[in-house]
């Protein structure tokens, strides 16, 4: 006596045969109709036969009792059947027969799978082979079995942890049809939903399959008899999922994809996720477009990429472009990716998109455009345009704009920006708006960041702790998108560059760019190059930094955020002999300052910028020039430290420029404008005070102090010297990269802190010890050696 219990497609056949065949008695299969079974029994009875009952589940009521009745006689029997025990007539049998012992059988592991497939192909099998039967089948045989006959060629068999194939075994097809022909239409379709292979909740899978929760339990289980779901779980069996969708028509697919859209959104389901499921089933119909259209929209702020991605996915789906559009056109935005707007703003499309438009004008620098887009735009666009507006002196409109309806956070950012001619008070209301930026999700692309302009204000207020707190912070919290972490990491190298410290402008410089950047972060890049290459002495450097950025300056649309990076622009447009060309922007600049009653932070700023013009063209009169405007500046707030060391150090520069030294007071300007953090120009003005000095003892103290104001984190001038230079000392090396970067002796030694001279005489050893004969040979010599 022995009950077999099993799936269909689990071997309960093959299981009674191989017992049937160990026993010492004559068996019986009993096959035909009930009367037939019934009238056969008795004589089973007489001739003491062994009874083998094969799918007992199937059996009409009256044959089950007659069976029970003989077992409890003692008629000896094997009986097998599903694990789901649906009668009264089939619960009397399994409890007769099953006091000889009840066998349960499980799936395949491995090796089974191993030696089933061997035996049904009749060749060796590969790991990889039983690797993939095995995840395709779940172990259960008749589906192995299927596979296994259905691909000889096992190049053919899908990989482990992968969808079957797309063209299912026929065997599996043949089954598949003939068990959905007996099924009630509700569990037909929810063999069809399951065969998408989706994480659905219970409510969500009943809704999709038209059914209520009791009717779902019923229909899983009955499923799961019929040898199509994962044992012991309610997922279906991958290959028997292959065969379930292979059978599908077209228009039925559709259907049960609407089906299961339908469900996850009437369920209240996360947009995302419910994206997300639609996608692994290749949904693609209007409700699954509603629903990857709606997953962008989620997730266009906090995840831009994969906005973009539902935005294309709602596309293919069918939704209309138009209504992507503007969703589409923020996710870009966040990116820094390419956005054409002006389309939409032809066809009088207002909203999101003409938000969009005016930061994106601000991202390229176009910073009157930006503000026109946003004050023409619905809410918060004025609020938003009130930092455009101060940086280009529209300070009346500002501060109208400045009262319209806006969220907190961008509120304060807006009178920060009306206050940043007084920095203490400005950048408390900064800080503010950082603050509640970085708390809750923005619903809008910023044309620029409380962080960003914060930075700026405090880098000119020579607060550059704060500066970075600011930057870092924005970075962290990923405030403004990808496109903005660009310009947080630009201003954050800006300044510590300012401050001395090169490393990450050096780092930042070589970080290939993942997209173009837009005008304003290309203008702040090409600044950060020129600085790194004015501190180095590198003209081929200052030359490609203002060749790239050249027709971005041609425009005239630079802003008040932008004084002090293109302060490193003029002195490179100086030093090139492109004076001409900058002079337009520094006009506009100076244009924009008046227009806000020269606040001191940026007049200052101004004037400074030509200082640095007038020094490097040597033009004393240009730098007694503008000594005399900053000594007319008033030593008042919180500026006034900062505005007391630029002021003294241009009175210096003017002097040391018309061959007047006087050494402590050019070192006691050094000491103000380190603290003011401008060390490189402190080290500077020092060196240039020694060169031009005539007392030998107030040269090696100029010199002294030069160096040491150069040592925290001096620039490279080049990489470590490589092996073999014919024999030339360290400083030789120096010397020879710079000549090779067409530096002249002076701009040498003004970078080395040496005399004109003593550069001579390293060049004429570096000609000997090379033997070349003349310049042409000694740069050719130079880039052989050093490239």
């Amino acid at each position: 006596m022995t009950v077999v219990v099993g799936v269909d497609g689990s071997g309960r056949t093959h299981r009674l045969r191989l017992l049937a065949a160990a026993a010492t008695v004559p068996e019986w299969w009993p096959t035909g109709s009930g009367a037939k079974i019934t009238e056969r029994l008795a004589s089973a009875r007489a001739e003491k036969l062994l009874v083998v009952v094969d799918d007992a589940h199937r059996l009409e009521p009256a044959v089950l009792r007659e069976l029970a009745a003989a077992a409890r006689d003692g008629v000896p029997m094997l009986i097998s059947r599903r694990p789901t025990i649906d009668s009264a007539e089939l619960a009397e049998l399994d409890e007769a027969v099953a006091g000889g012992g009840v066998e349960v059988l499980e799936p395949l592991d491995r090796d089974g799978v191993a030696g089933l497939v061997a035996t049904v192909t009749g060749r060796p099998v590969s790991p990889e082979t039983v690797a993939a039967v095995f995840e395709a089948s779940a172990g259960l045989p008749a589906v192995a079995a299927a596979i296994a006959t259905a691909t000889p060629d096992t190049h053919t068999l899908p990989p482990p942890n992968t969808r079957p194939l797309n063209s299912p075994a026929p065997a599996l097809l043949a089954r598949v049809q003939r068990r959905f022909a007996v099924l009630d239409h509700p569990m037909v379709d929810t063999a069809r939903v399951l065969a998408l292979r989706l994480d659905l909740a219970d409510h969500v899978l009943a809704a999709a399959a038209g059914l209520d929760l009791p009717g779902l339990a019923a229909a899983l289980r009955t499923l799961r008899d019929e040898g199509l779901l994962v044992p012991g779980g309610e997922r279906m069996i991958p290959a028997v999922a292959a065969a379930v969708l292979g059978e599908l028509p077209a228009a039925e697919r559709r259907r049960i994809h609407d089906a299961v859209a339908g469900a996850l959104v009437a369920a209240g389901t996360d947009p995302v996720t419910a994206a997300g499921q639609l996608r692994a089933a290749r949904v693609v119909t209007p409700i699954a477009a509603t629903v990857y259209h709606e997953a962008g929209e989620r997730l266009r702020f906090s995840d831009p990429a994969a906005a973009l991605g539902w935005f294309d996915d709602a596309a293919d789906a069918g939704s209309d472009p138009a209504a992507l559009a503007a969703g589409r056109a923020e996710a870009s935005a966040l990116l820094g990716l390419p956005v054409d707007v002006d389309a939409y703003l032809l066809d009088g499309s207002a909203g999101r998109i003409a938000l969009v438009a005016g930061a994106v004008a601000a991202q390229h620098g176009r910073t009157a455009r930006a503000a026109e887009l946003l004050l023409a735009a619905a809410a918060p666009g004025p609020v938003l345009a009130v930092p455009a507006l101060i940086s280009i002196g529209r300070t009346e409109q500002a501060q109208a704009a400045a009262d319209g309806p806006a969220p907190v956070a961008l509120v304060r950012f807006a009178e920060g920006t009306l206050a940043t001619g007084d920095p203490a008070e400005a950048l408390p209301l900064l800080i503010e708006a950082a603050e509640g930026m970085e708390r809750s999700t923005p619903a809008v692309v910023l044309p620029d960041t409380p962080h960003a302009v914060a930075a700026v204000v405090a880098v000119v207020a020579g607060d550059v702790g704060s500066a970075e707190h600011l930057l870092t912070r924005a970075r962290a919290a990923g405030v403004g998108g990808p496109a903005a972490d660009e310009r947080h990491r630009l201003l954050l190298a800006w300044a510590r560059m300012r401050t001395g410290r090169y490393d990450t402008a050096l780092r930042e410089l070589e970080r290939p760019a993942v997209v173009e950047l837009p005008g304003r972060d290309r203008l702040l890049r090409a600044a950060l190059a020129a600085g790194i290459a004015r501190r180095r002495g590198d003209i081929a450097g200052l030359r490609d930094a203002w060749s790239g950025i050249e027709p971005l300056l041609a425009r005239r649309t630079a802003d008040l955020w932008q004084v002090e990076a293109i302060e490193e622009l003029a002195v490179a447009a100086a030093r090139l002999r492109r004076r001409g060309r900058v002079e337009p922007v520094i006009n506009l600049l100076d244009g924009i300052v008046t227009r806000l009653d020269r606040p001191v932070t940026w007049s200052v700023s101004l004037d400074w910028l030509r200082l640095q013009m007038a020094i490097v063209t040597e033009d004393a009169d240009a730098a007694a020039e503008v000594a005399g405007r900053l000594a007319e500046v008033p030593d008042s707030g919180a500026l006034a430290q900062r505005t007391a060391a630029m002021r003294w150090a241009a009175m210096r520069w003017a002097a040391v420029l018309a061959g007047r030294v006087e050494p402590d007071e050019v070192l006691a300007a050094t000491e103000d404008l380190h603290a003011a953090e401008l060390p490189w120009e402190a080290s500077r003005l020092a060196g240039q005070a020694a060169i031009r000095t005539g007392d030998p003892t107030a040269a090696r103290r100029l010199l002294e102090r030069a160096r040491e104001l150069a040592e925290p984190d001096a620039v490279e001038s080049g990489a470590a010297a490589p092996s073999g230079t014919a024999g030339l000392s360290e400083r030789e090396v120096t010397v020879a990269r710079l000549v090779l970067a067409g530096s002249t002796h002076r701009e040498i030694g003004a970078q080395l802190y040496i005399a004109p001279k003593t550069v001579e005489h390293h060049v004429a050893r570096i000609r000997g010890k090379l033997g070349a004969g003349t310049r042409a040979e000694l740069l050719a010599m130079l880039r052989e050696m050093l490239s």
